[in-house]
């Protein structure tokens, strides 16, 4: 009889048993009166393809220099497989990072720049060429040898960056805004590469940036930030389906939020009084009548239509502008009170007769589409 794989083996951070690779204990780093990373607590397990999100200023890129060794923490301790990192200087770490300007020299050729710390390490000649020779062929640049980095796009000097940064085989890899620099659609198709090299490396990996989709797409976990904290860590989906604050909530991906109080909390019954009208949702437990609370509904989970929509929640509406993005058409409707919301459809077909401006129109979602939010 086949062993059975559970979840916790593919995803040692649902398990009590795997020791986390990265523990990082209540870390604070101060420049002055100015507080940018705020006592954080974050575990980080072998293998992971962790992203740190969160806007501007948030804390996420000095966290991860660090990390690196490049700052001193003010207080808190970082351990990176069993090693305590304090006064352990960054060419000793068993780190490497991979810079959103990547850092490449300019003088040199591809090869060079990618055999630059094997060299300086003091490698024989015959170990760095067949190293070398092989991270190229990985990330698909051995035809570019010898160009220099002017004469490459901007995707193949991000892999020449992260040949280099991989080429020495470092326990962690830190990336900051690694494909910032790249247009939509290569970021989109880079993203994939890297996953792929990832995961042939079996290198851990933390990412910081800003992009929710990039993190959707590359993370195993995410930790949201803001304003030097930690505000929430999950895996995509359960940040994106299951956000614990209306900051997180709004930050990642698209959301509604219906403001209200809880008029009704019994076990198999759940009803919010809001901006506009009553909402069910499904039972939440600690919740009590008169509590503050947000709905939060994803534009994608409400179902839009000329005629009355079937459910739970049934609203009207004007639509007051529309976008048709190929894929879907995201609809701005105005309903009674002032309130504005989005809506998201999938276009399945040709639609010869789409909704569009100043339609009337209804809305409608079931209780299990809404999210209700305390903080």
């Amino acid at each position: 009889m086949a062993e059975q794989i559970t979840a916790a083996d593919i995803k040692p951070w649902r398990s009590d048993t795997t020791a986390p690779f990265i523990r990082i204990s209540h870390l604070t780093k101060t420049f002055g009166d100015f507080t940018a990373v705020d006592d954080v607590s974050l575990d980080i397990w072998k293998g992971e393809i962790f992203c740190l999100l969160g806007g501007s200023g948030c804390g996420k890129s000095t966290l991860l220099r660090m990390l690196a060794g490049f700052e001193v923490p003010t207080a808190g301790k970082i351990e990176i497989d069993g090693q305590d990192m304090a006064g352990v200087p960054p060419n000793v770490r068993p780190t490497n990072m991979m810079f959103q300007s990547y850092a490449l020299f300019p003088h040199m050729t591809v090869e060079n720049n990618v055999a630059y710390g094997l060299r300086r390490e003091g490698l024989p000649r015959d170990e760095v060429r067949d190293k070398v020779a092989a991270m190229l062929k990985m990330v698909q640049l051995e035809k570019f040898a010898a160009r220099r980095p002017h004469q490459l796009s901007g995707g193949q000097r991000q892999r020449v960056a992260l040949a280099r940064s991989l080429v020495k085989k470092p326990k962690l890899l830190l990336l900051d805004e690694p494909l910032g620099a790249l247009d939509k659609k290569l970021r989109e198709e880079t993203q994939f590469e890297l996953m792929n090299i990832q995961d042939r490396l079996g290198i851990t990996f933390i990412v910081v940036t800003h992009d929710q989709e990039e993190a959707m797409t590359l993370a195993t976990r995410i930790g949201v930030m803001d304003a030097g904290r930690i505000v929430q860590v999950g895996e995509p989906r359960q940040i994106y389906e299951h956000p614990h604050s209306r900051f997180v909530a709004d930050f990642i991906g698209t959301v509604n939020l219906f403001e209200g109080k809880v008029e009704i909390a019994a076990p198999d019954r759940m009803r919010v009084q809001t901006d506009v009208g009553p909402i069910l949702v499904n039972p939440v437990e600690g919740l009590s009548a008169s509590q503050s609370v947000a709905v939060a509904v994803r534009p994608e989970k409400i179902v839009l239509d000329r005629e009355p929509v079937p459910g739970e929640n049934t609203l009207q509406g004007k639509v007051m502008d529309y976008a048709y993005m190929g894929d879907i058409t995201i609809y701005k409707l105005g309903l009674p009170g002032g309130k504005t919301i989005k809506v998201s459809q999938a276009n399945m077909g040709y639609d010869r007769n789409p909704i569009t401006w100043e339609e009337e129109v209804f809305i409608g979602f079931p209780a299990s589409a809404g999210v209700v939010l305390t903080r």
